[in-house]
């Protein structure tokens, strides 16, 4: 436990993450509610949401969690489903933008990528996130206190190494990292700098966190292959992003802000 003058405690406050219940959003949630936080798990997929609440009630009561079915492509909904936070765990203090998505043909060539899946993943990575920063995060610029905090990649900062994927799949599926991944996670750092100079002097910091590969289920050559272009020498853990993302959340980063913080065992320093 926490002692109680530590920086990193995040006891009581209201946390939202979208994409909550994914490969990087699970954990997260469940480093912010052991800091103390209460958390709302957001996420599209009714199914997974459930089976993630179950999963985190394990080591949160039942009264600091809370799990919302919301497409944050619609406006609409994410205003819904912020009565619905305020009314049950309270006024929201910290917006995690987790959520990305997959399109139907993500794994296409970039010559024949579709323009319609393109825009679904902007309009979950780019849009969403800004319209959660919308309803969100006026609220945090209102109270004068608020920590946002955004899921990049390490390939909205440099190009994927093309060479990697030959002979890799996912789930037994050829893969590869689509120009649409990188230019969404592009364009959310430039948000993230925008925003930060937009609310600073309103009390909201926003920051952004910007994973390396994460191990989800890559054969072995991806896994070797991808390992042996990092300094660490190998992928990152699921757990890996949650306690940077503490560290942005808390008062331990009170003065940072605009920060892109990068946690990729070093694969961008080379």
């Amino acid at each position: 436990m926490l002692p109680a003058e530590s920086p990193f405690r995040l006891q009581g406050r209201v946390c939202v993450v979208t994409g909550g219940a994914g490969i990087v959003g699970e954990p997260m949630c469940a480093a912010l509610l052991r800091h103390g936080a209460r958390v709302a798990l957001v996420d599209a997929r009714a199914e997974a949401v459930e089976a993630a609440r179950m999963r985190l009630l394990r080591i949160a009561p039942e009264g600091d969690l809370l799990g919302l079915t919301v497409d944050i492509r619609s406006r609409d909904a994410l205003v819904d489903a912020r009565g619905e936070i305020d009314a049950r765990l309270g006024p929201v203090e910290v917006l995690v933008n987790n959520a990305a998505a997959k399109s139907p043909n993500f794994f296409e060539p970039f010559e024949t990528f579709p323009v319609e899946d393109w825009d679904l993943v902007m309009g979950v990575n780019v849009t969403g996130a800004m319209l959660c920063s919308q309803v969100f995060g006026a609220g945090m610029a209102e109270r004068g206190r608020g920590s946002i905090v955004n899921t990049l990649s390490v390939y909205g900062i440099v190009a994927p190494d093309q060479r990697i994927y030959e002979g890799s799949l996912y789930e037994g599926r050829a893969i590869n990292t689509p120009a649409v991944y990188s230019a969404s996670k592009a364009a959310l750092l430039g948000l993230t700098r925008y925003l930060a100079a937009y609310w600073g002097h309103r009390g909201v910091r926003v920051n952004a966190i910007t994973p390396g590969g994460v191990f989800s289920g890559q054969n072995d050559t991806f896994v070797s292959r991808y390992s042996a272009r990092v300094p660490l020498g190998r992928m990152a853990d699921r757990e890996d992003m949650a306690s940077a993302l503490v560290y942005l959340a808390s008062d331990a980063a009170a003065y940072v802000t605009g920060h892109n913080l990068v946690v990729d065992g070093g694969l961008s320093a080379w």
